[in-house]
């Protein structure tokens, strides 16, 4: 390690150390007078500021399972006091615990915790290559948070869909979490998505394991199951159908016209409506771009002979024609 690596390692153990200090229930004046002495230096001061930022975020987290299990690792090492103090007890275990997490090394700590974020907008795809050389292509108005670590594969789909290509490794299980689903795979490529109260898991290829709330299902290729408050049962479905999403198109066989239209408004931010409400449930086959609204709206217009009777940047009315 470099002089300078170390004296930044220094920096940020002292400074570990101060806000454990600072969060006892009793802080003498002489403590609090050597603390400002001490911040005193830009780049304590710095540091200071980032554990305690660290602090901030990590508090948000404190039910999240990695986050509880950084707590427990830091328990079983022991602390190192700073010279000439001693460490009394703080506000609570945990957060000392935390504290002894990030002196070990907080620039590293964090993005294990926390993990990589990735997201898009209105009518945009993403392709993500994770480390392992896994796969994510992420839908539309989707988000995933994905978290590696020396014995577990973890990601979060916190909104919207995503495509997953899983690279094989054992020793480190592939783990999904979406709503109230949690999909463990091994060498397999599966579709996740979450609409509204419910988790849909879709098998292309390989095996995966989904646990709900209180049931557990073992998916073979071409099956579909959705998770949610009521948890149904185990469905065949076309994976090219329910994965078109993933080649830029969207097919729809037989849908009722309200769900194709939800679908379509998810990739553009001009939002189609329908007038006649009674059509929401009439059936509809085809397939379009996603994203290319004027298209299907051309298709719904004749088919059901319906008219645009308004349109502006936000959203697209129809109704009957007259």
């Amino acid at each position: 390690m470099s002089d300078t690596a170390q004296d930044e390692k220094r920096i940020r153990d002292e400074a570990a150390g101060w806000y454990a200090r600072l969060n006892n229930t009793t802080i003498s004046t002489d403590t609090l007078r050597a603390f400002r002495d001490w911040r005193r230096d830009e780049r304590h001061a710095g540091a200071y500021a980032e554990i305690e930022a660290f602090w901030v975020r990590a508090g948000k987290l404190r039910h999240d399972e990695d986050i509880r299990q950084a707590e427990q690792d830091a328990l079983n090492r022991k602390p190192r006091a700073q010279p000439g103090h001693t460490l009394r007890s703080g506000r609570s275990l945990a957060a000392l615990a935390l504290v002894v997490a990030l002196a070990a090394g907080l620039a590293v700590a964090w993005p294990s915790l926390v993990g990589q974020s990735y997201d898009t907008g209105v009518g945009e795809q993403r392709l993500v290559r994770l480390s392992d050389g896994s796969r994510i292509r992420i839908d539309t108005q989707s988000r995933v948070r994905v978290r590696y670590h020396d014995s577990a594969r973890r990601v979060t789909l916190e909104q919207g869909r995503a495509y997953f290509e899983v690279a094989p490794d054992p020793s480190r299980p592939f783990k999904v979490r979406a709503g109230a689903a949690e999909v463990q795979a091994l060498g397999t490529q599966f579709d996740v998505r979450r609409a509204a109260d419910l988790s849909i898991v879709t098998l292309a290829e390989g095996r995966v394991r989904v646990a709900g709330a209180s049931q557990t299902w073992d998916l073979k290729p071409g099956q579909q199951i959705k998770v949610g408050a009521k948890e149904g049962e185990v469905q065949d479905v076309d994976v090219k159908l329910a994965t078109s999403w993933t080649n830029g198109r969207l097919v729809f066989r037989n849908l009722p016209l309200g769900a194709a239209i939800a679908e379509v408004n998810r990739y553009s931010p001009a939002q189609i409506r329908l007038t006649e409400a009674s059509l929401n449930e009439a059936r509809v086959s085809g397939q379009f771009d996603s994203g290319d609204s004027d298209a299907f709206i051309a298709a719904i217009t004749d088919l059901f002979g319906l008219e645009v009777a308004a349109r502006d940047d936000k959203q697209i009315l129809l109704r009957a024609s007259r």
